[in-house]
């Protein structure tokens, strides 16, 4: 994944970065963040994001290739979770550097681990403290930026915000300044590598984790089995949500499709001022018993591949 380059060009930099972290420390929003537009969907729940995905920024001086990974945690259950997992750990091999996430609230068990496979990987990793504003006093985080910084090998730690944009521009100064002279890899109007059509499926999934509970958005999949456009320039979307029991569908679909409906016209509504064209979404709810322990529906769903 990486580029030679030669450092004596007058070039800007271009790189790899691949954003590690256990899950739900911000990931996904910072990509988003610096790309300015949702290219990874976001929710409060942990392992919302299940594939890689690149983000692309191109300013004057650099062109940052940002390598969204799912949350890396103690991989276990359903094969599912396997599958995620492997997926977060083969992103960070070949990238320029790794931005390791945490938050502000320390320093977690998990966080042991993401450390010791961004190790393994062996590109030099920068550490990102997120949700610093949370803090009553700034410099109350001193004390957490000291003990992370024991024993463990940084290239360089910076305090930010995600939410509130806190540092984000210093972090991209840090960031440019360590990545290989070269020139850009991607066209300059190119935010990710992902397809309208992975893209659709995905803002579907978040709405399943916005509007129900703990466990249900686990267990439930998106396969969109249909993506064009007519000849007044609509976009006709159609796709399954894939779930494993019959009361899961019930739970979906609500009293007189009302659950179903709901996800449906946020997803619509994302998916306009994404693809800036209007949208006809059609969703149906269908059944596959085990789906999450079963290689192969992983597998045709795109599960571990990219």
């Amino acid at each position: 994944m990486t580029l030679t380059s030669d450092r004596s060009r007058d070039e800007g930099a271009f790189g790899f970065v691949a954003i590690a972290g256990r899950p739900n420390v911000g990931k996904s929003s910072l990509v988003n963040r610096y790309i300015g537009r949702k290219i990874s969907i976001t929710s409060r729940r942990p392992q919302t994001t299940r594939n890689r995905l690149l983000g692309i920024l191109t300013t004057d001086d650099a062109q940052i290739v940002f390598v969204d990974t799912p949350g890396i945690h103690a991989a276990g259950g359903r094969e599912l979770n396997r599958v995620i997992n492997r997926t977060a750990v083969t992103s960070l091999d070949g990238v320029d550097l790794i931005l390791m996430m945490i938050t502000a609230t320390g320093w977690h068990r998990d966080d042991s681990l993401v450390y010791e496979k961004a190790v393994a990987a062996g590109a030099p990793i920068i550490l990102a403290v997120n949700k610093s504003d949370q803090l009553a006093r700034r410099d109350a985080i001193l004390p957490l930026l000291e003990s992370v910084s024991r024993d463990r090998d940084f290239l360089d730690i910076v305090p930010l915000s995600v939410k509130s944009g806190y540092n984000m521009e210093h972090l991209r100064e840090v960031i440019v300044s360590r990545l290989p002279k070269g020139p850009p890899g991607f066209p300059a109007e190119q935010v990710t590598d992902r397809s309208q059509r992975f893209l659709a499926s995905e803002l579907v999934r978040e709405k399943l984790f916005w509007h129900f509970g703990q466990e249900l958005p686990y267990v439930s999949a998106v396969e969109i089995t249909k993506f064009d456009q007519d000849e007044s320039g609509m976009l006709r979307v159609e796709a399954v949500i894939w779930v494993e029991k019959a009361g899961q569908k019930a739970i979906i679909i609500g009293r007189d499709g009302a659950g179903l409906k709901r996800v449906g016209q946020r997803a619509r509504e994302q998916m306009e001022r994404l693809f800036q064209a209007k949208v006809y979404l059609g969703l149906w709810v269908k059944v596959r018993k085990g789906w999450t322990d079963n290689a192969a529906m992983l597998k045709s769903l795109g599960y571990g591949e990219w």
